[in-house]
């Protein structure tokens, strides 16, 4: 199978670039199935009704959350109605689910979220509950595991690939909006320690940069707020899984501009 993953989604300047690029690129590069962080899709904070269904009108099948997540109450009722995740490792009985299992032509696809420690909400171990959500889909015969890993440090990050490389096909992490250039398969398993986002390319992490260049110089804060005109850019990771395994991958930087820029992922010998 071919899937892809779209990092944070931030505004509507990231949901125009989908609704402009999204379906031409799965046509182009004959991608089965697309996963998205929606925690940041709605005005930068989490994600209403309105542009939950806009965004599945685009072609994704299946959207990841993190810290958020809950920032809407739109969100709420949405776990019943539509396929949107948020991270495994919130405590038991915080609404929705973390793991889902989807059909993928004939093979069976799991996609997990989970969320870091370091300068995040509170939730349970991470690593522990990845260890143990793998057991269970390899329990169901499910091989094919996607891991979003909503986190904003690389350590954690990296510290997932070298836990649970081999286990599942890929671990990618959102979070920080700025995209790394780490893109590598090891073990079977592809990685990449943050997507990047998908918005604004000018500013800061999507955002308007006068709030965050006050709080800079100045120490007071202020409300963040999404750029009325910007410069726009869709990152997504396209890979190729089967058996569990990622045989290959790569990146696609589509600009407002038209220009695109691929890079393939490295294979990692250990």
């Amino acid at each position: 199978m071919r899937i892809a993953f779209v990092g944070d989604i931030v505004g509507s300047p990231g949901r125009d670039m989908l609704k402009k690029y999204l379906q031409e690129i799965k046509e182009k590069e004959n991608i089965d199935f697309v996963i998205a962080n929606y925690e940041n899709a709605s005005h930068g904070f989490g994600l209403t009704l309105k542009n939950c269904n806009e965004l599945f009108s685009y072609g994704i099948d299946v959207m990841s959350g993190g810290n958020h997540t809950w920032d809407k109450k739109d969100i709420l009722p949405l776990f019943d109605s539509h396929e949107i995740l948020r991270p495994h490792n919130y405590p038991e009985g915080v609404p929705g689910t973390g793991c889902k299992v989807y059909a993928v032509g004939s093979e069976k696809l799991a996609v997990l979220n989970l969320m870091g420690h370091y300068s995040m909400p509170y939730c349970d171990n991470a690593f522990r509950c990845a260890e143990t959500t793998v057991e269970e889909l390899y329990k169901e015969g499910v091989k094919n595991i996607f891991v979003d890993f909503h986190a904003e440090a690389t350590s954690e990050k990296r510290g997932m690939m070298m836990l649970m490389q081999g286990k599942v096909s890929a671990i990618i992490g959102t979070h920080t909006h700025v995209s790394t250039d780490d893109f590598q398969i090891a073990n079977g398993t592809a990685y990449m320690s943050d997507m990047g986002l998908t918005g604004c390319r000018d500013n800061v992490i999507g955002m308007d940069a006068k709030v965050p260049l006050q709080q800079f110089l100045t120490g007071l804060k202020g409300h963040y707020d999404i750029p009325k005109k910007c410069k726009k850019i869709l990152q997504m990771a396209v890979l190729d899984i089967a058996d569990g395994k990622c045989s290959a991958a790569f990146k696609i930087k589509q600009f407002d501009d038209g220009r695109v820029i691929k890079t393939e992922a490295w294979i990692e010998e250990y």
